[in-house]
């Protein structure tokens, strides 16, 4: 191929649920294209981001943490996880040096060990983790030949990571521009207004809801003159008790979801939002391939 002074590729992202992932791609991205919460899991799809510089482009795959699937949805996650090392030009593995490097991250381990692209390490939350965790990491890492650098990072305040962006960049390949400029996911916008309802509602619930969330967008319309967008959003959960949670006492809780959404949406599309949310009960969606399908996870 002909060096036309412009390089570009993809780059998988692939951790234990919780290692830093979706933040650090928003970061080099510039932009919230992935959902983030503290509560494990938070990705269930690729969500792809897109960070252009002036010389090159990287295609980030940010996949959903690697974990044991406990149902249909998990299998699914899993699958996405591994099936985006192939064909990259690039995988990033993160470990968060707060926890250690545990069984979940010596299973991705393994599997990387495998993986034909080369492979980079990051070691995330420098920031909060003490010298010693950060040392026990890199000892770890370091007993593994494949990885090809190791670079010690804070996602969430952009320590080291210019380094680690600059040591990606060093794998991209003469090519095209694969996505405009000023594209910074290939997500349809009715996805992306999806994924903002059940980031708020992971942030503002209580810890035994949010796995059994799903979020579907029944409908989107833009109003005639442009300046408001009409939403129809359901809010899926596995059982009746959880139905109450969502709403809240007299609505409150729902009321807050929906204000919160709304206003990243309206960042987002660009125009008023009128969001309109309700919560039904479906009995164990996340093991019915037709609910999985419907709420985009395929």
């Amino acid at each position: 191929m002909m060096d036309t002074g412009f390089y570009s590729g993809f780059v998988s992202i692939i951790g234990s649920p919780n290692a830093g992932k979706s933040t650090l791609m928003n970061r080099i991205v510039g932009q919230k294209v992935s959902i983030v919460s503290p509560k494990a899991q938070t990705t269930r799809n690729r969500i792809m981001g897109v960070a252009t510089r002036k010389d090159y482009q990287i295609v980030f795959l940010d996949t959903p943490g690697v974990a044991m699937p406990k149902n249909k949805l998990g299998e699914y996650m899993l699958k996405v996880a591994y099936e985006s090392l192939n064909e990259v030009e690039c995988a990033l593995f993160i470990t968060d040096a707060a926890n250690g490097i545990r069984e979940r991250d010596e299973a991705i381990i393994a599997k990387l060990r495998e993986a034909k692209s080369p492979v980079i390490a990051a070691i995330n939350k420098c920031d909060i983790a003490d010298k010693e965790a950060i040392a026990r990491a890199r000892a770890r890492l370091e007993k593994e030949s494949f990885f090809r650098s190791i670079i010690e990072i804070s996602a969430e305040s952009g320590q080291g990571v210019n380094e680690l962006e600059k040591a990606i960049a060093a794998y991209l390949v003469p090519g095209p521009m694969y996505f405009p400029e000023d594209m910074v996911t290939d997500m349809p916008e009715r996805i992306v207004c999806a994924e903002i309802i059940r980031e708020k509602a992971l942030n503002l619930l209580k810890e035994e809801v949010p796995h059994g969330i799903g979020v579907g967008i029944d409908k989107m319309t833009l109003r005639p003159d442009g300046g408001l967008y009409d939403m129809w959003a359901t809010i899926y959960c596995e059982r009746e008790g959880h139905k109450g949670i969502i709403i809240g006492k007299k609505g409150s809780m729902l009321k807050q979801i929906g204000s919160e959404a709304r206003k990243d949406m309206e960042w987002l599309l660009g125009t008023r939002v009128n969001l309109q949310l309700w919560v039904k009960v479906r009995d164990d969606w996340r093991n019915s391939p037709s609910a999985l399908k419907e709420l985009g996870y395929e």
